[in-house]
């Protein structure tokens, strides 16, 4: 008999649960940003192993409520916390143990978890050692406790093997040749968003975001017509640059990640619009797909 099962991916904001995503993978679909709360929506990788498929749910990272938009994104991380089969906690090694004690209390339902403590490569193993046993005390809350190197890939295959002995017996709830449920639109917006993250600085990141316009696909070359959302018409000159420096190297960022994921190349062209207050605007945030905002 198969397994599958919903295996969501839980931590802190920039704790890497879209790198682990994609890494597990072995594909590129989740935006990756040293900022924090580069993550605004779950999204999914489909993982098989074995005779498991493994449905990670990257989110959101657990984080106080401030605005409309991150009250919306810590919903996103509890709505997964309380859908799925599985959670994976994920803890830098950095971490201390109260990070972990937030989680538990938001855990509400009791889903069964596993810790995952990740940049083991980055500490000594007398420090490792002295942080897997912070957690010591909650051996009873979580079902395994696994150290990983995420660039290094140590420990996948350990966190693999566990998540498919807790997953329930099931038929494949997916094609196995899917990488992902997720519509082509949104990864490519994603990548769009990383590109803005990666090439600009300050809050202006946060206060953007991308809508995919249109998408046309040939056999050889996608064309794909974006609109980049800002709240200030001081953040457009930026948004562009100078000669529209700044816009071309957010467009060749993102149109490099599109061509490795869909093996062709791709036409990208962004335009730039400003809506004041976007952020804070319920409708128009459903209008662009945040379609549970309260």
């Amino acid at each position: 008999m198969t397994k599958a099962g919903f295996v969501s991916l839980i931590g802190r904001p920039n704790a890497g649960k879209s790198t682990l995503m994609n890494s597990l993978l072995g594909e590129k679909i989740a935006m990756v940003s040293q900022k924090a709360n580069a993550t605004r929506r779950r999204s999914n990788a489909i993982v098989m192993y074995e005779d498991t498929q493994i449905i990670f749910v990257d989110t959101p990272g657990i984080h106080e409520r401030e605005k409309i938009l991150n009250q919306y994104m810590l919903d996103e991380a509890l709505k997964a916390m309380g859908d799925c089969d599985l959670i994976v906690y994920l803890a830098p090694v950095t971490d201390s143990v109260e990070h972990y004690e937030k989680f538990l209390k938001l855990n509400a339902a009791k889903v069964k978890h596993i810790i995952v403590i990740s940049k083991i490569d980055q500490v000594s193993q007398d420090k490792l050692f002295k942080r897997i046993s912070s957690y010591s005390p909650y051996a009873d809350q979580f079902e395994a406790l696994i150290p990983i190197a995420i660039p290094k890939k140590l420990g996948h295959q350990e966190l693999l093997k566990v998540i498919s002995n807790k997953l329930p017996e099931s038929p494949f709830l997916f094609d196995p040749e899917d990488l992902t449920s997720e519509l082509v639109r949104d990864i490519y917006a994603g990548f769009i968003r990383e590109g803005i993250f990666e090439n600009i600085s300050d809050e202006i990141p946060y206060e953007s975001d991308v809508i995919i316009d249109k998408i046309e696909e040939d056999k050889n070359i996608d064309k794909i017509y974006a609109t980049i959302i800002i709240e200030k018409e001081s953040q457009k000159g930026i948004i562009i640059g100078k000669g529209g420096e700044a816009i071309k190297r957010i467009g060749s960022y993102a149109r490099t990640k599109i061509e490795t994921l869909s093996g062709k190349k791709a036409f990208l062209e962004l335009q730039v619009t400003v809506k004041k207050g976007w952020t804070k605007d319920k409708n128009f945030l459903k209008e662009i797909g945040y379609e549970h905002v309260k």
